[in-house]
């Protein structure tokens, strides 16, 4: 699996653990993702793969890196889809 298809992959995670917001994100913490059983076996490596998606723009969070105990509840925000024209 490519860069590109992790974070496609991950974009569908966030969306079924996390909490749909207002605006049209959505919200999870780092230790509900990383906990997940179905995300342990999808990601080979989550933070390289959030890191990734965060340099992307496609996710926001506070820090650079995540770890495991310390950072459990930090928010990570799926951004919204922009809207087609």
């Amino acid at each position: 699996m490519n860069v590109d298809e992790e974070i496609h992959q991950l974009k569908q995670e966030i969306q079924r653990l996390g909490r749909k917001q207002n605006d049209g994100s959505y919200k999870v913490t780092f230790g509900v993702l990383f906990s997940d059983d179905r995300c342990a076996n999808i990601f080979e490596a989550l933070v390289g793969t959030l890191r990734a998606a965060k340099k992307r723009k496609v996710v926001a969070y506070d820090g650079e890196l995540l770890l495991q105990g310390v950072h459990d509840n930090v928010e990570i925000v799926l951004k919204p889809e922009p809207e087609a024209a």
